[in-house]
């Protein structure tokens, strides 16, 4: 009987530059403010889940105690999240990226026909919108 995992909770990405992500996340993508502490990490409500913003140095020292027992972690290198978009606004977003400066890295449909946009932020994590139908979701499916 298989667990009854229901989706991801929350996505974790790391950065150097705190104010760079909150402004990309939150100015540019538009994503609300649950909670951030300075110089740590900043974590955005993205749909029913929540992205987590890490200063990647700060969350993987062991010198970072917290009020909770959380153990230190975290990664190097670049990362990758997909956010789910319908495909009636993938278009508005890509735009939106474009006018700021944003480059779209690849812009395609799949073999099942969803489209997907690619691009990166400040701290060169790759970033994918994408509608439901690339992994066989109903886009009225929450």
């Amino acid at each position: 009987m298989p667990l009854p995992i229901e989706g991801i909770l929350e996505t974790a990405l790391y950065v150097h530059d705190l104010e760079a992500a909150e402004a990309f996340y939150g100015g540019l993508l538009g994503l609300e403010v649950v909670t951030k502490a300075e110089g740590r990490h900043v974590f955005f409500r993205c749909g029913p889940g929540i992205l987590l913003v890490f200063n990647a140095d700060a969350t993987r020292s062991e010198s970072v105690k917290t009020n909770f027992p959380v153990p230190a972690h975290g990664t190097t290198g670049q990362g990758h999240a997909c956010f789910r978009v319908a495909r009636e606004n993938i278009e508005a977003i890509r735009a939106k990226l474009v006018a700021a400066d944003v480059e779209i890295e690849a812009d395609f449909c799949w073999p099942n026909g969803a489209r997907s946009i690619y691009f990166r932020d400040p701290a060169g994590n790759s970033l994918e919108c994408a509608e439901p139908a690339l992994w066989g979701i109903d886009d009225t499916q929450a």
